[in-house]
């Protein structure tokens, strides 16, 4: 199994969440207000895959050039991540880039922005994690301003590279240095949280639990 597929099905974002603070990186979660556009899938995990956006009113006359060559640019295991300076006109996300991701191999997006065709992105089955929804075109509203350098989404910096965890709690970005050192504790942190709660379902006091395990 490769480390990917392990975080998807052992791991999430609380207990990611923690072993960061272990390691004092303690501001590594995006803003609550990105959330799922669907609720279907459990925990993704990939590499991030950085695009910018800004807020503008120009209309140009090949308006997603750079659009498409950012989409062209993601490689199998991405996430996408986008940053739009929070704004509440974009919607740079819809079905066709999400179907193009797919073919990518690409295991989701998440944008600090607006995102449409929600219900075909669903039946897609491609994870989506948005401030909301809207029925925008990004054209005349918003302008890639470049693609796989460093951004910040959601009120934290990501680079390309970084790992890229989210759930229903929320999104988690793990720096590319810090990811080995993370999944160890992690995974070392769940442990403990199996062994915990075998013990309070069989009527054990959590003070007990927890001097005995020291995770809560």
């Amino acid at each position: 199994m490769n480390l990917l597929d392990h975080i998807s099905q052992n791991l999430y974002t609380a207990v990611l969440s923690d072993s960061l603070d272990s390691l004092g990186y303690r501001r590594q979660v995006m803003r609550e207000y990105i959330r799922p556009v669907y609720s279907k899938y459990q925990v993704i995990a990939g590499y991030a895959h950085t695009i910018a956006f800004v807020d503008s009113d120009e209309i140009l006359p090949n308006p997603f050039d750079a659009e498409i060559e950012a989409v062209d640019a993601i490689e199998r295991d991405d996430i996408v991540v986008i940053s739009t300076g929070n704004s509440i006109q974009n919607a740079p996300w819809g079905e066709l880039l999400s179907t193009a991701s797919v073919a990518r191999g690409a295991r989701g997006a998440v944008i600090e922005g607006f995102v449409r065709d929600v219900k075909m992105i669903e039946e897609l089955g491609f994870p989506v994690f948005a401030t909301g929804m809207k029925p925008l075109d990004s054209n005349g509203r918003g302008l890639l301003t470049s693609y796989n350098k460093p951004i910040v989404c959601g009120e934290v910096e990501v680079n390309p590279g970084d790992l890229i965890v989210a759930d229903f709690d929320g999104v988690i970005v793990i720096p590319t240095a810090l990811i080995e050192a993370t999944i160890e504790r992690a995974n070392a942190k769940v442990t403990g949280e199996n062994n915990s709660r075998a013990e309070l379902q069989k009527g054990a006091y959590l003070r007990d639990v927890y001097k005995k395990y020291g995770v809560l």
